[in-house]
């Protein structure tokens, strides 16, 4: 039976260009929204979870965010895993809840606000391009195993490169509207 399933391809890289905009949209430009924090992963109880399931997450005014841990013994795993996912927030702690003031947009910070952004787009495109590989894989072995012709096979990849190189252009669109949103231009 052949491996090859193109709309197995189309759907892991749509899966790609989807995660790119969720991660975007939580790139804010100096306003608070509890999608900034959906990047963040905390280590607790010996497993990576997204702060969403360790917390409560909440925007009370507009500059500043609202973070409830609902285990106190988190507290510290929760500060540290937002000081650290590069969003540039310092929490201020006050018992079980964390402040996260969220600071003017200055020049520097819009600038790392955009190589934030571009890191994302990289590593979806990254993802993107692994699919592109496991489809050629299983063009291949679907040759070598007689099921299609070296013709069709050489067809299909030519699908395939297509078809991601359509996605990557939809990645490299959105990043780059974010990066004049985030710049203001």
């Amino acid at each position: 039976m052949a491996q090859y399933d193109k709309s197995d391809l189309e759907r892991r890289m749509a899966g790609a260009v989807e995660s790119l905009k969720s991660d975007l949209s939580g790139l804010r430009t100096g306003r608070a929204n509890v999608m900034l924090l959906d990047p963040v992963v905390v280590t607790v109880y010996g497993a990576a979870m997204p702060l969403n399931q360790v917390a409560t997450v909440s925007a009370p005014e507009p500059r500043m965010l609202s973070v409830q841990v609902w285990d106190k013994v988190n507290v510290g795993a929760v500060d540290k895993a937002i000081r650290s996912a590069g969003l540039g927030l310092n929490p201020i702690t006050d018992g079980q809840t964390l402040r996260l003031p969220i600071p003017d947009l200055t020049e520097d910070r819009r600038k790392e606000l955009a190589k934030l952004a571009s890191k994302y787009a990289e590593a979806a495109r990254i993802a993107v391009r692994n699919v592109r590989r496991d489809g050629m894989d299983s063009l291949k072995a679907d040759e070598k195993k007689g099921e299609i012709s070296e013709d069709e096979r050489k067809r299909k990849e030519t699908e395939v490169q297509k078809l991601t190189d359509g996605v990557i252009a939809e990645l490299d669109a959105a990043a780059t509207a974010k990066e004049k949103e985030i710049l203001g231009q």
